[in-house]
């Protein structure tokens, strides 16, 4: 790799802001979502749409999009993507009814793959020795983005109004698609004869040849799920009756998820001593207790904190060491493999979103308690199950 063609610190740094602005825009909702609701004059059951269509189009965008990475160039597929993203929201900013934000927000899911074309794109632009800590960079970035949109989205909501938070996420989309043509430097060689189709439809012949990433992918599925019916529901629980607080309150909880940051990396050693397996079930088991903690604890504010704190310090551990279980396997496969998990992952968040408003709508917070706890059993009961391939 030629020393001009690698990546200045200052580089780094900034595909690491692009990643978090770019990724931001799926989680701006979490907090907001009641207001977006009376807005629009639509219940609780059916403002669930807006997130479950843009997870499930990301799920169909990661399967058709992602694997033209391997043959066109990542710099050039990214700023398309990333525009397409802006585009979006703008859409979602001056929409006008609610099948309007709707649409937006479905194409906004479609075009998210930007998050996970960049480690590509810096992959080859490092040393060897810096591959991991620029992944890592990036990844930060990634936390970052999500942890900054829940928060801010709700701050800027409760004292602004829910509709300046797309503006603002319309102008970071902006000057991000204006400064990545000139923050990724270089082309690529692109490799026209590599066929589009038979390289998407590998994907389900390695899936099959792999039974294990579809049944890690299947355990994230309920992981992401209920990450995202929990926090649609807090936002919808915290607003109402009697809790009365304002968005802004959603924020600042969901600032919670700040200690993943802390956590993830250790578990990730962890699990590298003990095994991806046994880790993931043990982390599994410590969830499903934290989950089940909703309910006595869900009465008052401060009572939330204890089972939010432990659900934050584990999830993101069950993905870390769901994706270990396969990244292991020969470097071609890998990429194909993660597009498979990963579509699983964001069908789980698109059922999770409809499913979590529906059952709020239906039976309240007691309700989503009972379901998260429901839903952590299985994917412990799965965890267990998963062990049996590590012996």
């Amino acid at each position: 790799m030629n020393e001009a063609s690698r990546l200045s610190r200052t580089q780094e740094y900034s595909l690491a802001v692009a990643a978090a602005v770019v990724t931001a825009n799926a989680y701006y909702i979490h907090p907001i979502i009641g207001d977006v609701a009376t807005h629009f004059g639509v219940s609780e059951a059916r403002i669930g749409i807006v997130p479950a269509l843009n997870q499930l189009a990301l799920a169909i965008g990661i399967l058709l999009l992602l694997p033209l990475g391997d043959r066109y160039s990542n710099k050039r597929l990214t700023i398309i993507f990333v525009a397409g993203q802006t585009a979006s929201l703008a859409v979602m900013t001056l929409a006008a009814s609610f099948v309007g934000f709707t649409v937006g927000s479905t194409l906004l899911g479609f075009f998210t793959i930007a998050p996970y074309l960049l480690p590509a794109y810096a992959s080859k632009r490092v040393a060897p020795e810096k591959l991991g800590q620029v992944t890592a960079l990036l990844a930060a970035g990634v936390i970052l983005g999500i942890l900054v949109a829940r928060a801010g989205a709700g701050w800027i909501a409760e004292h602004y109004g829910w509709r300046l938070v797309y503006w603002i996420a319309t102008g970071l989309m902006l000057a991000v698609t204006l400064a990545l043509p000139r923050l990724m430097e270089g082309g690529e060689r692109e490799r026209n004869g590599t066929r589009y189709w038979p390289l998407v439809f590998s994907v389900f012949a390695l899936a099959r040849e792999h039974r294990e990433v579809l049944l890690s992918g299947t355990i994230q599925a309920l992981n992401f799920a209920q990450f995202i019916a929990l926090w649609l529901a807090l936002a919808l629980y915290l607003t109402a009756p009697p809790m009365n607080y304002g968005t802004d309150v959603v924020g600042y909880l969901a600032a919670i998820a700040a200690v993943s940051i802390l956590s993830t990396p250790r578990l990730g050693r962890w699990a590298d001593a003990v095994g991806a397996r046994k880790a993931r079930f043990l982390l599994a088991i410590i969830q499903l207790a934290g989950l089940a903690l909703f309910w006595p604890l869900g009465g008052t504010l401060w009572g939330l904190v204890i089972p939010l704190v432990i659900v934050n310090l584990v999830g993101p551990g069950v993905d870390v060491t769901g994706r270990m279980t396969f990244l292991s396997l020969q470097p071609d496969l890998r990429t194909r493999l993660t597009t498979v998990y990963i579509v699983l992952m964001f069908i789980g968040g698109g059922i999770g979103s409809i499913g979590s408003t529906a059952v709020y709508d239906l039976f309240g917070w007691g309700g989503i308690c009972a379901l998260l706890t429901a839903s952590s059993a299985l994917l412990t009961g799965l965890a267990w199950w998963a062990t049996r391939f590590g012996r």
